[in-house]
């Protein structure tokens, strides 16, 4: 069994001084993305770090440019102070090499006045011989600097010692193994954090008119009576590999890894422009993945097409016939009942049928359609039974599996899925001989 979590550490400072860089660093992972360009984290990013048997949650946020008046960076701003609010222990992180920047110096106020534990963090020190570069930061009136490189790793031991001394012993709770997860996935611009903050009741992720705002998968975990979700909201998915570039490339790497350990996968479709080939690409990838699938129609306060209206679509082009709901996240039409819809796929996906009734619908899938035949012998199917579930995995077993189709297969999978009703749940069947 893990041990409880220490606490919530948050690391915030001025752009591009290595936040994310040293979140990988502190936690051994890639979790926050890195990219050379400044303003790439953007989202709260929470990742557990464990040091000497000891563990604590982390958040990676985006740089705080207090001078900077557009509203992303706003946004941005608003998001680490949040973060700072839920905070047990804040790492101010400030660049060794540039010095203290007007930039640092109003960081520092808003951090003295949120009346938090702070830790001057001097990054970019690559040389223990530099150390003393980062006593200039004493002047912030935050306390002892602590000379680390992010990048290189000197340091970082010895800070993490002292945050784990500083950390008061008592974490959040954290998700486990039955907690839903839930993967949001879409095309740029569909609304898919708008629905998360939706879902949370709080602005949790940055919600913007800009496609592509979202660049991390960000981990949110809802309560809700018995049942914890863990809601991943992801950056926008294109179609065609070349239109991705530089940090999209990456942003979209992480939202196939959010859905691959996803259970369910609420595909978002926006309701004013109808199901595009890209929504079905996106959805392709989360029965790739493994997910139950949940179309959703999102902004459905200017909605130009209806339910009925893409459902053939959708039915006849997509193996897992997922079933379709229509919300809006604005003014809250259908959000209520997502999550119970949720819980119901979830069942599903974690269902188990019992042999028997398998291998009694065998028995009337036989009758009704016999088995492909090939040089004079027919295939037969023998027995069925569940192996696993996350999703429903089934093995029948056949006089010779060579003799399956294509054709076949799919009818026999779509026969299934009908049969359990298991709507929008990856059914996966294995043909093999009977030993």
């Amino acid at each position: 069994m893990e041990a409880p979590l220490l606490g919530v550490v948050a690391v915030v400072g001025f752009p591009n001084v290595g936040k994310s860089t040293l979140v990988n660093r502190l936690t051994a992972t890639r979790e926050a993305v890195v990219f050379e360009t400044p303003g790439v984290t953007r989202d709260r990013k929470d990742v557990v770090c464990e040091w000497a048997g000891k563990r604590f949650l982390i958040m990676d946020t985006g740089g705080v440019d207090v001078a900077d008046p557009t509203p992303l960076t706003r946004e941005i701003a608003e998001q680490a102070r949040r973060a700072v609010a839920e905070a047990d222990l804040v790492l101010f992180l400030v660049d060794a090499k540039a010095g203290v920047t007007p930039g640092d110096e109003e960081v520092a106020e808003i951090l003295r006045r949120s009346r938090k534990p702070v830790m001057v963090v001097a990054n970019k020190v690559d040389d223990p011989r530099r150390d003393d570069e980062a006593l200039e930061f004493h002047r912030l009136g935050l306390g002892d600097p602590v000379p680390i490189s992010a990048l290189h790793g000197h340091g970082t031991g010895d800070l993490l010692d002292e945050i784990v001394a500083a950390l008061p012993g008592e974490g959040p709770p954290e998700a486990g193994e039955e907690a839903v997860r839930v993967a949001v996935l879409g095309r740029p611009n569909v609304g898919k954090s708008s629905l998360v903050n939706a879902l949370v009741g709080e602005e949790r992720v940055i919600v913007s008119d800009v496609p592509g705002t979202t660049r991390d998968a960000i981990d949110t975990v809802l309560r809700r009576g018995d049942t914890t979700f863990v809601l991943v909201d992801t950056a926008g998915m294109r179609r065609k590999r070349r239109q991705r570039q530089g940090i999209e490339y990456y942003s979209e790497l992480r939202a196939i890894k959010a859905a691959e350990r996803a259970d369910v996968a609420l595909v978002l479709v926006d309701a004013s422009e109808g199901v595009v080939d890209q929504d079905l690409a996106v959805a392709d990838v989360a029965r790739t993945a493994g997910c139950s699938t949940l179309v959703v129609l999102s902004k459905w306060d200017v909605a130009a097409v209806g339910i009925e209206d893409v459902r053939p679509r959708l039915q006849a082009r997509l193996r897992q016939r997922p079933p379709v709901v229509a919300v809006s996240a604005r003014t809250g039409r259908g959000v209520g009942r997502l999550l119970d819809r949720v819980e119901g796929l979830f069942a599903k996906h974690t269902s188990r049928t019992p042999t028997g009734e398998l291998n009694r619908f065998l028995q009337e899938l036989r009758a009704e359609r016999p088995g492909p035949s090939a040089d004079g012998r027919r295939l037969n199917l023998l027995y069925a039974t569940q192996v696993s579930v996350r999703p429903p995995r089934f093995r029948v077993f056949v006089n010779d599996p060579g003799l399956m189709t294509r054709d076949y297969g799919y009818w026999f999978e779509n026969r299934l899925r009908e049969h359990l009703g298991l709507a929008g749940v990856p059914v996966v069947v294995d043909f093999v001989r009977r030993s």
